[in-house]
């Protein structure tokens, strides 16, 4: 089979391109369109590296076939800032030194995104559990839990 045009919405840029119907959303992300936060950890959909979100849910981009996001609104780490401005996520994360080597960074990231978006007032249980297919080798996800719960509270009180 040759390849399939496949309208996108990425970070909020609606984009038309021609894919293999065999590409993931993260190839299509990293190799088409050079939107390199989403990482390959294990290809497998187990390190959660390659999270993003699809209408608001995380979801493994390497698991996720590209022409299954036809129609979808599709985040990635790269638009969580918004007009230069980093998201409050973002700051957190840095803030409270989340942030090791990085490489789980943006997935960790998204998966609390999309945690916020459905509980903006997570307790450490829920956010323990949104983030437990995020695997990080460098620290000990206290910092992330309590990073994860620093901006649910500013953006709770921005209202």
């Amino acid at each position: 089979m040759g390849m399939i045009t496949l309208d996108l919405k990425v970070n909020k840029e609606l984009i038309r391109l021609e894919v293999e119907p065999h590409w993931t959303l993260l190839d299509v992300l990293r190799e088409q369109l050079g939107l390199t936060g989403s990482k390959e950890g294990c290809g497998e959909g187990v390190c959660g590296s390659c999270t993003v979100l699809m209408d608001g849910k995380p979801v493994r981009a390497c698991l996720t076939l590209a022409l299954e996001a036809s129609d979808c609104e599709i985040v990635t780490v790269e638009g969580l800032a918004v007009a230069g401005e980093l998201d409050p996520l973002q700051q957190a994360f840095i803030d409270k030194g989340s942030v090791q080597c990085g490489f789980c960074t943006s997935g960790m990231l998204m998966s609390a995104k999309g945690l916020l978006l459905e509980h903006p007032r997570p307790d450490d249980g829920q956010i323990r559990k949104a983030i437990s297919g995020n695997i990080c080798r460098c620290t000990g996800y206290s910092k992330i839990v309590e990073a994860i719960g620093v901006a649910a509270e500013k953006t709770d009180s921005k209202g």
